[in-house]
């Protein structure tokens, strides 16, 4: 599930870093996201294989602090455990251009996270975290992720997505340990 908010007015905002990120990881693997109907009606999403493993790529169509009912309903609608839930999201605690994983923890005010553990009933899923950085002087957190990447930041911001997307792909294959390992010496 890669996180972000609907339409073109917030397709290059920080908080979207996400969304990139699941369009990447679908051109990669050739999977056309969609609109769903019923219980996946509101998220794109689309079935394939990435890294070897059969996968459903989604992103909400929701704005990000309602994500949670999109993923709710795509995991029950492919009947399947929250602990194989993958969220790609943006996060302020880590520096522009890193890459984290983790599984479980808290949700650092991040809305989109806040909604999906409410709709999973844990906070125990995986997470690929895509380093923006924080604010700079005093500027209000809310508004520096709904703001677009700095000129400066969107010449290095291909390589970031690619970088993220390479993390999600090496989470799936070696496991969240064995990809810590990779991940976190390199970015």
């Amino acid at each position: 599930m890669g996180l972000g908010n609907p339409g073109p007015s917030y397709a290059g905002n920080r908080h979207n870093v996400g969304a990139m990120v699941l369009d990447e990881l679908a051109a990669r693997s050739g999977v056309k996201l969609t609109a769903g109907k019923g219980a996946r009606a509101r998220a794109l999403a689309g079935e394939g294989r990435l890294a070897g493993r059969r996968v459903v790529l989604a992103r909400p169509t929701t704005y990000m602090n309602e994500s949670g009912g999109p993923v709710r309903g795509l995991l029950d609608y492919h009947k399947l455990p929250v602990t194989d839930l993958v969220v790609v999201h943006d996060e302020l605690d880590i520096p522009f251009a890193a890459v984290r994983l983790k599984r479980g923890g808290g949700e650092g005010g991040h809305n989109g996270l806040r909604s999906i553990s409410r709709s999973a009933g844990t906070r125990d899923y995986l997470r690929v975290r895509v380093g923006i950085g924080r604010p700079p002087g005093r500027q209000d957190p809310a508004d520096f992720v709904l703001r677009d990447f700095s000129a400066t930041e969107r010449k290095e911001l291909d390589l970031l997505v690619a970088e993220a997307a390479d993390a999600t792909e090496e989470l799936l294959t070696l496991g969240l340990e064995a990809a810590q390992n990779v991940v976190h010496p390199r970015t």
